[in-house]
C-alpha cells in the first residue's frame, strides 16, 4: 500500500473510531514508536531513535491530555500519573540514550494496552448485557506486533 492509500485508510479509521477505538490507536502508535526508537538504539540509527522517541512522547503527552477525571476521578488521577512517569521516563532514555528504560516503558504501555483491550471488552459485554447496541466491534487481544500495521501518523 502506498503512503496515499495508508493516509486515507488512516484517516477514515480515526474518523469513524469510537473515543476507546482512538484509545487504542494511540496506545499501539506509542509502542510502535518506542519500538522504532528502541531498534535505533540498537543499531546506532540516530533518525530512528530522534523520530522513535519524538513521537512516542508526543502520544504519550495527548494521552495524557485525553483523560478525563469526570467519572472516576481515583483512576484519572492514576492514570495520568502513569502517562506522566512514562513521559519522564521516556525523556531520561532519550537524553542519556539508555535502551533499559525504554524496555520499560515499552513494557509499561504494552500492559496497558492489554488492560485498555480488557476494558473494551467488558464495556462491549455490560452493552450487549444491557440490549445497547456496540459502536466498536468487540476488541481482540493480540500481541503488540500483530496490533501493529504499517501506518503513517503524517497528515
Amino acid at each position: 500500500m502506498n503512503d496515499t492509500n495508508t493516509n486515507a485508510y488512516l484517516k477514515t479509521k480515526v474518523m469513524t473510531a469510537s473515543k476507546e477505538e482512538l484509545r487504542l490507536m494511540l496506545i499501539d502508535g506509542a509502542i510502535k514508536f518506542a519500538q522504532q526508537a528502541l531498534h535505533g538504539l540498537e543499531t546506532n540509527d540516530h533518525e530512528e531513535v530522534f523520530a522513535g522517541f519524538s513521537q512516542c512522547r508526543d502520544i504519550v503527552l495527548e494521552l495524557i491530555n485525553t483523560i478525563k477525571p469526570e467519572h472516576a476521578p481515583e483512576v484519572a488521577k492514576s492514570v495520568k500519573d502513569l502517562y506522566t512517569f512514562m513521559y519522564g521516563e521516556l525523556v531520561k532514555s532519550s537524553i542519556n540514550r539508555d535502551p533499559d528504560i525504554l524496555r520499560e516503558v515499552l513494557s509499561l504501555l504494552e500492559y496497558e494496552r492489554e488492560t485498555w483491550v480488557l476494558t473494551m471488552s467488558k464495556v462491549v459485554e455490560e452493552r450487549n448485557a444491557n440490549g445497547i447496541s456496540n459502536s466498536y466491534p468487540m476488541p481482540t487481544q493480540t500481541t503488540p506486533e500483530q496490533a501493529h500495521q504499517p501506518i503513517s501518523f503524517q497528515a
